[in-house]
């Protein structure tokens, strides 16, 4: 492992740290404790509603934790039935997609960096649209089908040995031993990994890394954190990076010239993945709200769903995003 990448990495994590144990504007989630006793004279206007200010204002100076927070309910009222964009969001994150507006249901994002995140998904917006989707786009044109697909059991097939190693530290020997065999049957009979002969047998796939252990080993709750070119991220998941990190069997090559081009057809391969979301991102009013609240949905997904016994553990939700430490090329500068 490259020693100044190493460096680099610490050092990210430290001023995230460093800056997480500063005081933010919005308090973290804490539950709040509601004192339910009727005033005296509440029998002369227990019909009454309470004035819609009073409850503007309850809400918004009472922080929340999520896990108060019940989810809404609706009724059915003829909704409209979801759009293809909407099942590939569904497929993709394993949640329905959020409205345009970027609000999510399920409960509130904790985002007290939200300047700074909009600023750096600015950016990463702009790198998006000039080089990522024109490159995927073009991918997705040249290349047939069944040749994408190879190409994306071959990448998932070597995070193997990361999600292997974070089922055991999850506790879970019966998962890491499935995903053992799984491994070892694409890398053999699929040849390399290109074919997924592990799934017609009935070996389920799971994507496992270090943030998702840290969750499912009690830190829950985490500031939203957008990296540029990484994308989306919590604190929980930067500190992850670096458990993840000597795990990675395409960093093991030293080579620039064969790892480089490895790592990017990994980013393009991923990219075309997410093609199906642009539609929504496109219309959306804040796209940023949408992407937060997206994303922040699907991890938790993965971390409660680490967290369920063997046999109620629903599908992984595909390993689309976030972008794995293996996937973002760089030199060997101490090289």
């Amino acid at each position: 492992m490259n020693v100044v990448r190493t460096l680099s990495l610490l050092l990210l994590v430290a001023l995230l740290s460093a800056c997480a144990a500063k005081p933010a504007r919005d308090s973290a989630p804490a539950s709040v404790a509601v004192d339910s006793t009727p005033p005296a004279d509440a029998a002369v206007v227990a019909d009454a509603p309470p004035p819609a200010t009073a409850q503007a204002d309850t809400v918004a100076d009472a922080p929340v934790a999520a896990s108060d927070v019940a989810p809404p309910t609706t009724e059915a009222t003829g909704d409209a039935a979801p759009t293809a964009a909407e099942d590939d969001f569904a497929a993709l994150y394993g949640g329905p997609a959020p409205s345009a507006d970027g609000s999510n249901s399920a409960q509130p994002s904790y985002d007290p960096w939200e300047g700074f995140n909009r600023r750096v998904h600015a950016f990463n917006d702009v790198v998006d649209r000039a080089v990522a989707r024109p490159l995927a786009t073009a991918y997705t044109k040249v290349v047939p089908r069944f040749a994408r697909t190879g190409v994306t059991n071959f990448f998932s097939n070597l995070r193997a040995p990361v999600t292997i190693t974070n089922q055991l530290l999850q506790g879970r020997p019966g998962d890491a031993w499935d995903s053992l065999g799984r491994f070892l049957i694409n890398s053999t009979v699929g040849i390399g990994g290109l074919f997924d002969p592990a799934s017609a047998g009935g070996v389920p796939r799971r994507s496992e890394d270090f943030g998702q252990t840290l969750g499912a080993w009690g830190w829950r709750n985490s500031r939203y954190v957008e990296l540029p070119f990484f994308g989306p991220r919590t604190v929980r998941d930067v500190f992850g990076l670096a458990g993840d990190i000597p795990l990675s069997p395409i960093r093991t090559i030293e080579e620039d010239k064969v790892r480089i081009p490895l790592q990017g057809l990994q980013l393009v391969d991923m990219r075309a993945q997410l093609m199906a979301l642009d539609d929504i991102r496109d219309s959306a009013v804040d796209e940023y709200a949408l992407t937060r609240d997206a994303w922040l949905q699907r991890r938790n997904y993965q971390i409660e769903n680490d967290l369920r016994g063997k046999h109620r553990r629903g599908r992984d939700a595909e390993d689309t995003d976030p972008i794995p430490v293996d996937a973002m090329p760089m030199p060997n500068w101490g090289n």
